[in-house]
């Protein structure tokens, strides 16, 4: 899905809305019955930064996929620290459609996600922690070598290492290095974390 983020509010006629386009009235709509309400409802509360808190909210339970579209548009646009923590609960989804969503919102957003990515990168859920390292696949920020090889330094999951040093043959340097050659240690006995590694390093090297 593609987000991008802004701070145009969207457009439409205006039988296509039939209650008061002012906040109560949006907030209200967002709770209509008639998913097409909601979807407009959702669109036109982006350019009410003080939305974020209803607009994640509903995305918590709503069932229609193109109002959950716009409520992650929505939320991209707002991109507040209430924002951000509703997209990054969506890495908890059991909905692989929303989780997905989820993610590539959050690489609009590399510098109000930077503050979460510590602790995302920390959490007890393994699931949660290979969902941070595929934000950071497009997030382009500066840390993101260093989030990647704190990961493969102290992370004990096999499948977040795995994740985490594929993308670090893509983006590390050469600092990198040691960490890989630790890494390719701990996990003497993995042979996609042996190949993975090697292939970082040579990569690496050949820049």
């Amino acid at each position: 899905m593609g987000l991008k983020k802004s701070h145009d509010a969207p457009t439409a006629g205006p039988d296509e809305r039939r209650l008061p386009r002012d906040l109560p009235g949006l907030l209200t709509a967002l709770d209509d019955p008639d998913p097409l309400a909601r979807r407009w409802a959702a669109r036109d509360l982006a350019q009410y930064p003080e939305s974020s808190d209803a607009l994640v909210e509903r995305l918590g339970r709503e069932t229609e996929p193109s109002v959950t579209a716009v409520i992650l548009t929505s939320l991209t646009l707002i991109g507040d620290e209430i924002a951000v923590a509703g997209l990054t609960e969506c890495l908890r989804s059991e909905d692989a459609m929303l989780r997905n969503a989820a993610i590539e919102a959050m690489k609009q957003l590399p510098e109000e996600v930077a503050p979460w990515m510590g602790r995302l990168l920390e959490d007890p859920d393994p699931d949660v922690r290979i969902f941070a390292v595929d934000v950071l696949e497009s997030l382009r920020h500066p840390q993101v070598e260093e989030w990647l090889i704190r990961v493969i330094t102290q992370d004990a999951h096999v499948n977040v290492c795995a994740t985490a040093v594929d993308l670090l043959g893509e983006v590390g340097s050469e600092r990198a290095t040691p960490a890989l050659l630790a890494l390719k240690q701990r996990f003497a006995d993995e042979p996609y974390i042996q190949f993975a590694a090697d292939l970082a390093l040579k990569r690496i090297s050949a820049d």
